[in-house]
């Protein structure tokens, strides 16, 4: 029963370290843009929009649909490098241990 009581020690000390994980996600920020840095998108590690920057030369009411459009492309940048981020920091956490497909923690 030793061996029992080693892996849940272990489990606590993971538990612990996911929790301060998700904290320093929550905390970060990542930047995805589009049109060449004309539009300009941040998010939380949580994927919430803190910032939206948009060059004022884009700023035509004609242009509106491509305006929209680049914003949607640069919150899709922001996104994948979060979902990145987080892929790089469980990868540490996890030490190379390969989960089961679909158990993506702590999230």
């Amino acid at each position: 029963m030793k061996n029992l009581g080693q892996m849940m020690k272990q489990a606590q000390e993971m538990q612990g370290k996911l929790a301060e994980l998700q904290q320093r996600l929550a905390e970060s920020e990542v930047t995805g843009s589009a049109g060449g840095g004309m539009v300009q998108v941040t998010l939380s590690g949580k994927g919430e929009m803190r910032a939206l920057k948009i060059d004022p030369s884009l700023v035509d009411p004609n242009e509106v649909q491509i305006l929209e459009d680049l914003v949607i492309a640069a919150t899709n940048d922001a996104r994948a490098k979060v979902e990145q981020q987080t892929a790089e920091e469980m990868q540490k956490l996890t030490g190379g241990l390969n989960l089961p497909p679909g158990l993506s923690l702590p999230f």
